[in-house]
């Protein structure tokens, strides 16, 4: 894989590009996962545009670099914006390197939240375990997350904590489908990417995002991103978010509609 130049060491950059990565640019039972046409199109743009390109995703960073091998990309992101808030850039040997203070900063602040809300966490799973087919999981990093058996299981899952979440505004969470992680308000995609753009000179005026899923909500947000799209399979909640902003809803699924979505945003030629 080529490196790109990371973001934060060179500056210059007219244009911040943020791609969720599962359904929105990668489908992985395909072949090939991303369509080949959506590298081309990246390259031309770093000449034209001078865009700074990078995935905004709920994976985790082994989970994405996994991923992107496995999509065979034939150069790397310039930034990975991992589990929906951890900031992370390539160095000159293409090895992922954090933005320490702010990645320190989200671990602190989520430790603390996550400590203060122990009790109506616990109060969540017990609910959650006798009332639902769904699992609560726990692992290093993610000390309460849920995975429902369906999205419309879910969904009722969802109604619950909008409910019981009311008096703790700090708690919020995370849903892409049936998989959910509780989260501190402050850290989602939209506020990373926020740093990301803040941190090469940019603001919402030059930012482009694109997402599928739920996750994505923060994102797609013009406070952040003047330019936001999504593809045609993208959930009803983001098509609609991104049709009453004013957005893309491209016709292609996925990076056929990511590249659909990047032409019309920047009036690209075929």
């Amino acid at each position: 894989m080529n490196v790109l130049s990371p973001v934060c060491e060179t500056h210059g950059y007219a244009w911040l590009l943020a791609f969720d990565f599962d359904g929105t640019l990668v489908i992985p039972d395909e072949d090939p996962p991303v369509h080949p046409q959506f590298f081309e199109i990246i390259r031309r743009m770093r000449a034209s545009h001078k865009v700074l390109w990078g995935i905004n995703t709920g994976r985790s960073l082994m989970q994405t670099v996994q991923g992107i091998g496995e999509a065979r990309f034939p150069f790397l992101p310039d930034y990975i914006i991992a589990r929906e808030r951890e900031i992370y850039t390539p160095n000159d040997f293409g090895r992922w390197v954090g933005l320490s203070d702010w990645n320190k900063r989200c671990d602190n602040e989520h430790g603390k939240l996550f400590r203060k809300c122990r009790r109506l966490l616990k109060c969540i799973r017990k609910w959650v375990e006798q009332e639902t087919g769904a699992i609560w999981g726990m692992q290093d990093g993610e000390p309460a997350g849920i995975v429902a058996s369906t999205a419309t299981e879910m969904d009722y899952i969802v109604k619950k904590l909008d409910q019981d979440l009311q008096d703790t505004p700090m708690l919020c969470y995370q849903r892409n489908g049936i998989y959910l992680r509780f989260s501190h308000r402050d850290f989602h995609k939209g506020s990373a990417m926020a740093e990301v753009a803040r941190r090469s000179d940019l603001d919402a005026d030059r930012t482009f995002a694109i997402g599928d899923s739920h996750n994505d909500l923060d994102m797609l947000d013009l406070t952040l991103a003047a330019r936001i799209a999504c593809p045609h399979n993208a959930c009803e909640e983001v098509k609609s978010r991104v049709l009453s902003s004013g957005g893309y809803v491209a016709r292609g699924v996925a990076s056929v509609g990511a590249i659909e979505a990047l032409r019309s945003a920047f009036s690209l030629e075929d």
